[in-house]
């Protein structure tokens, strides 16, 4: 197959793009040709969103070759502002500034025409879970994969759920060979009433072993208020999107334990919200801070019956959630609305 990569972390980096690599490697050594188009960097809780107005200029990624040292699968390469000549067998991939679902559309129709007809796109794998609705509707990954999906291309969103992010090379070693065989399977027999597929796989030892299964997404919501904390300090503007994803993986590793070690913490915001009174003005001047609670989305999982994708992770299960690209519409409403 013709395979084109796209994700919403960027390129390889051990602090928010540790898995790349592995599935292109892993990809490429099952004979499958692989092109890569990623976000020159990280661009997760963006959906299938483009950047109106904003002119997208491409710089070029040389990986090295990937090793393993201290138990730890290299994440490093090369950035160029002007690509390779064509006479070059090095390996290279292009870094976008937008956003994935613009990757795709890049990707499909503006290189690569030498290599021929691409079969699939995958976006990811994601660092961290895309499981339950919650997590889904804001993903930058299956926002790649949606974009793919609205272009008629075959596409399947791939999300690694860690529950700890020592990032050990075997166990990621071989969730990326699960994730191939998991691919093929998916590509060789394909629903016709599948648009894409959101495939979910725990980074747990012997992924290859346990249960593949297919699920439904876990309908459920913010119940806690405010995905937001009011803050006082104007320094926490200054915060770059890396280091609140970093806020939110740490989260999400406390949950992690707590799923499958039992010695884990609730997770969610930690930062309290401002209790100060009001001004004798309309509206209280303020600034706000990314702070989802987590805990909504682990309780919701806890709460629900088997079968679905967040059950189906906290199991150390894959999960594989067939999905169209549309906002379905609700049956049994039709005819002339009176008023």
């Amino acid at each position: 197959m013709h395979i084109l990569i796209t994700n919403d972390d960027g390129p390889p980096s051990d602090q928010s793009s540790p898995y790349v690599q592995s599935l292109v490697t892993t990809l490429q050594s099952a004979g499958h040709t692989v092109s890569v188009v990623l976000p020159h960097t990280q661009r997760s809780w963006i959906g299938k969103a483009h950047l109106v107005g904003h002119s997208i200029k491409p710089t070029y990624y040389r990986p090295d070759p990937q090793t393993t040292t201290n138990n730890r699968l290299s994440n490093t390469g090369t950035t160029s502002l002007t690509p390779l000549p064509a006479s070059s067998t090095e390996e290279e991939w292009i870094l976008v500034d937008s956003t994935p679902a613009s990757c795709v559309q890049i990707g499909l129709y503006h290189y690569f025409e030498s290599r021929g007809p691409i079969d699939l796109v995958i976006s990811g794998p994601n660092y961290g879970r895309n499981s339950t609705a919650v997590f889904s509707l804001s993903s930058g990954t299956i926002g790649g994969a949606l974009e793919a999906a609205v272009c008629n291309q075959k596409a399947i969103a791939l999300s690694y759920a860690f529950f700890d992010r020592n990032h050990d090379a075997g166990i990621i070693s071989a969730a990326s060979t699960h994730s191939v065989k998991v691919i093929e399977h998916l590509y060789a027999n394909w629903d016709k009433n599948t648009h894409l597929y959101s495939v979910n796989v725990p980074l747990v030892e012997n992924v290859g072993s346990r249960k593949v299964l297919y699920t439904d997404m876990l309908q459920n919501a913010w119940s806690s208020g405010s995905c937001f904390t009011v803050i006082d300090a104007p320094a926490d503007e200054d915060q770059t999107p890396d280091e609140i994803e970093l806020h939110l993986r740490k989260a999400e590793e406390k949950q992690g334990r707590k799923e499958l070690r039992g010695d884990g913490t609730e997770s969610g915001r930690d930062t309290p919200v401002s209790q100060k009174g009001a001004e004798h003005v309309r509206y209280k001047h303020q600034h706000f801070k990314w702070a989802p609670r987590f805990t909504d989305v682990y309780k919701s999982v806890e709460d629900s019956e088997p079968g679905n994708d967040g059950w189906a992770v906290a199991q150390g299960f894959t999960s594989v959630t067939p999905l169209r690209a549309n906002f379905m519409h609700v049956q049994g409403f039709q005819g002339e609305i009176k008023l």
